[in-house]
C-alpha cells in the first residue's frame, strides 16, 4: 500500500532559510544580537585568531561535558554524537569533530524554532528546545535528538549552541526504535519538532516525562538529556566570559569572519580546480524486511568557477520501509564529505562552507523523502548512500589536479552494519543498545597510499569502537572474537583498508538469551566504489548459528575462532532480520572495508607479498 500523505505534515518541511528572512520573521519578538560590517573589517587579527580558536576549544569541551555526562556506550565509547556553535539566526560558526552527519542540519532546528516558537511559547534567557523530528533538523533520524540553545547576552539573543547525540531507543515497534518490517513512520518512534523542554534553566517535568514515555530505557535517555543540558551550559559559561573579556560586538565579528573566511577559502580553492561534472550511482539492497528491491541514488555533481552544484536528479521515488531520507539527511550525507576531503585544511565553518554550494533534489525521493514515509534507519541508509555518492564525485574532481588529488579518498565502509541487542542484562535491568563494532570501517584507498585498515568512518572523523571488554561489562555477551577479515579491502594499486568481523553469544541473562535486530545492507552488492580503475570492497554479511556446541568448547578450555568450529545449523540472514538469540546461538557479522584507487594490476609485487603476509588478502 502506498504511503498516503498527511495533510498539515507540510508546516514541518523544513528548508534550509535566508538568514535574512529568518530575521524578519522574528521581527521584534525576540531582540537578536548583530554587530556592525565595520567591526568585522577591522578586527584585529591577533585578536580574530584567539577568539576563533577559542570557538573551537568551546565546541571540544562541549563534547567531553557530554561524553562524560552521557551513561551510554554509544556516546561515551563511540562518539555518535556532535556539538555546535551557531550565530543569532543559526548560521553554524563552528561544529565539532565528532559525528558531522549528525550536526549538518542544526542550523535547520535553530532557524525552525526561531521563526515559529519566537511568540508562542517564546524564546528567553536559559530555555532549550528539545527535536527529534528529520522533517524540521536537528538530526538525521529520530534517535538524533538535538538540544539548541539560545544564548542571551544583554537581553538580545547572542548565539545558539546545540548538541545531538543518538538515543538507544525512543520507542516504536521494535527495540531500539529500528522497525524493520515497517513501512512507514508511524512504526517508528515518533518526530518531535522543537519544544521548549528547558525553561528559564529548569527543566519542565511534563515535556520531559512526554519524551521520555515513549522509551525502553527512560532512565538512560533521562541521563543523555542532562548531558545535552550540561554541553550546552559549559559552552553558555565560557561564551559568556568571552563576552565580557572582548566584548560581544568583537566575538561575533570574528563568528561573521569565521564564516566568510571559511567561504572565500572554499571558492579559492574551487578556483583552482577544473570545471566539469561527475555523476556517481549508489545502491541500496532491500527497504525492509522481506523486500527484495534495489533502490539507487544518483549525482551529478557540476563544478563551475567558485561554485559546487550537487544535482541528485534521477534519484529513485521514496519506498515503503525504512531506509528514506530527509532533506536533513541528505545534507548530512554531503557535509561529512565536505568538511573531510575538501575543507580539511580550511576553517569547519558550515554556515560559511555551504553558501559554495546549491542542492537540487526533487521531495518524495528517497534521499529527500516526504512525510509519512519511514526513516528509521535513514543515518546509516539513504544519508549513508548520499555519502558514497558524494565522495566518489568530489573525489573524482580532486583527481584531476596534482596537488588536491592527495586529499580524496575512495568510500569508505560502504554502509553501516547495524545489530541492536535488547532484552534483560546481567544486573537484571531492561536495555537497549546499538553496537558499534563497525565503527572500525576500512577507510578508503588514497591516490598515493593504502587505506587505513579498520580506520573507522568518514562521516565521524573522531568515531571510536567500544572494547570488547566494555561491551562484555554493560550487556549480557560473550566476544568470540573481534578481528579484520582478508578481502573485505577493495583491491587496487593502493588497497582499500579493510573490514573486520564480530562474533558473539548471548551471557549471563537472567532470562538466558538477547533479542536481536540486524539491519544490515551490502549483501547483494558492494557499496564501497573504488576510483581510477579501483576495486569496490567486499559484500557485507551476517550469520546466525543455532544449537552450537560453544559450551563444550568452553568446558574443553577452547576458544573458538572460525564459524567451522562452532557445529549447529548455518542461517544466512538478509538484509533486515528481527529474532531472538539463545545461549547456545552465535552471531557474526562481517563489515565492509574501503575502496580501491587505481589498476590492481599496477600494484607493487612487494605490497601484495606484505599484504599476504599480514592476512590483509588471502593467498
Amino acid at each position: 500500500m502506498p504511503v498516503i500523505p498527511v495533510a498539515g505534515s507540510e508546516e514541518f518541511a523544513n528548508q534550509p532559510v535566508d538568514p535574512a528572512e529568518t530575521r524578519r520573521s522574528v521581527g521584534d519578538a525576540v531582540a537578536l544580537h548583530d554587530v556592525d560590517p565595520s567591526v568585522v573589517d577591522t578586527l584585529d587579527p591577533l585578536t580574530y585568531e584567539v577568539v576563533r580558536h577559542r570557538l573551537t576549544s568551546i565546541t571540544e569541551e562541549m563534547g567531553e561535558a557530554l561524553k562524560r555526562m552521557s551513561g551510554s556506550v554509544v556516546v561515551t565509547d563511540c562518539n555518535d554524537f556532535d556539538a555546535a556553535i551557531m550565530d543569532e539566526v543559526g548560521e553554524v560558526v563552528q561544529v565539532g569533530l565528532y559525528n558531522t552527519q549528525l550536526a549538518a542540519s542544526l542550523d535547520m532546528a535553530a532557524s525552525w524554532t526561531l521563526r515559529h516558537r519566537a511568540t508562542r511559547p517564546g524564546i528567553g534567557a536559559g530555555d532549550m528546545f528539545l527535536c527529534n523530528d528529520p522533517w524540521v533538523g536537528g538530526g538525521v533520524h529520530q534517535n538524533d535528538v538535538s538540544l539548541i540553545a539560545p544564548l542571551f547576552v544583554d537581553a538580545e539573543l547572542f548565539c545558539w549552541t546545540g548538541a545531538v547525540a543518538h538515543q538507544v531507543d525512543l520507542g516504536g515497534v521494535s527495540p531500539g526504535s529500528w522497525s524493520v518490517a515497517g513501512t512507514d513512520v508511524f512504526w517508528e518512534s515518533t518526530p518531535m519538532p522543537p519544544v521548549k523542554i528547558v525553561e528559564a534553566g529548569e527543566i519542565r517535568d511534563d515535556i520531559e516525562d512526554v519524551y521520555l514515555r515513549r522509551s525502553r530505557v527512560p532512565k538512560l535517555v533521562a541521563l543523555d538529556l542532562r548531558a545535552k543540558i550540561g554541553a550546552n551550559n559549559v559552552a553558555h559559561e565560557r561564551l559568556t566570559v568571552l563576552c565580557r573579556k572582548y566584548g560581544a560586538d568583537v566575538v561575533k565579528a570574528v563568528m561573521r569572519r569565521t564564516m566568510d573566511d571559511a567561504e572565500s577559502q572554499l571558492r579559492a580553492k574551487l578556483r583552482e580546480l577544473p570545471d566539469g561534472s561527475w555523476t556517481s550511482v549508489a545502491h541500496q539492497d532491500s527497504a525492509r524486511a522481506g523486500d527484495r528491491g534495489i533502490y539507487k541514488i544518483v549525482l551529478t555533481l557540476t563544478k563551475r568557477a567558485d561554485t559546487l552544484t550537487f544535482d541528485f536528479t534521477g534519484t529513485d521515488p521514496q519506498v515503503e520501509g525504512l531506509i528514506n531520507c530527509t532533506y536533513t539527511g541528505l545534507r548530512g550525507g554531503i557535509m561529512p564529505v565536505l568538511l573531510t576531503m575538501l575543507c580539511g585544511d580550511l576553517p569547519w565553518a558550515p554556515g560559511g562552507l555551504i553558501r559554495c554550494i546549491e542542492i537540487i533534489s526533487e521531495p518524495g525521493t528517497i534521499n529527500n523523502c516526504t512525510f509519512p514515509a519511514g526513516i528509521g534507519k535513514a543515518s546509516v541508509a539513504s544519508s549513508w548512500a548520499t555519502t558514497n555518492v558524494a565522495t566518489e564525485c568530489l573525489a573524482g574532481l580532486l583527481d584531476t589536479h596534482p596537488e588536491h588529488r592527495k586529499r580524496l579518498m575512495s568510500v569508505c565502509c560502504g554502509t553501516w552494519d547495524f545489530a541492536l541487542l535488547a532484552g534483560v542484562d546481567q544486573r537484571g535491568g531492561g536495555f537497549v543498545t546499538m553496537l558499534c563494532d563497525s565503527m572500525a570501517g576500512g577507510l578508503g584507498a588514497r591516490s598515493d597510499s593504502d587505506g587505513v585498515d579498520t580506520g573507522g568512518l568518514a562521516c565521524i572523523p573522531m568515531g571510536r569502537v567500544a572494547d570488547v571488554e566494555m561491551n562484555e561489562f554493560a550487556f549480557p555477551m560473550l566476544y568470540l572474537w573481534r578481528k579484520e577479515e582478508a578481502d573485505s579491502g577493495g583491491a587496487g594499486r593502493y588497497r582499500g583498508g579493510v573490514g573486520a568481523s564480530s562474533c558473539f553469544i548471548p551471557h549471563d541473562s537472567p532470562i538466558g538469551g538477547v533479542h536481536l535486530v540486524v539491519s544490515a545492507p551490502g549483501k547483494a552488492l558492494p557499496l564501497a566504489s573504488g576510483l581510477s580503475g579501483g576495486l569496490p570492497a567486499g559484500t557485507q554479511y551476517d550469520v546466525l548459528m543455532r544449537g552450537t556446541d560453544v559450551a563444550a568448547h568452553f568446558a574443553a578450555g577452547r576458544i573458538p575462532s572460525s564459524l567451522a568450529d562452532l557445529g549447529g545449523d548455518t542461517d544466512l540472514l538478509p538484509a533486515h532480520h528481527e529474532t531472538d538469540l539463545g545461549p547456545d546461538d552465535v552471531y557474526y557479522t562481517q563489515w565492509q572495508g574501503g575502496g580501491g584507487y587505481g589498476d590492481p594490476l599496477l600494484r607493487e609485487p612487494e605490497a601484495v607479498a606484505a599484504d599476504v603476509i599480514a592476512h590483509k588478502v588471502s593467498a
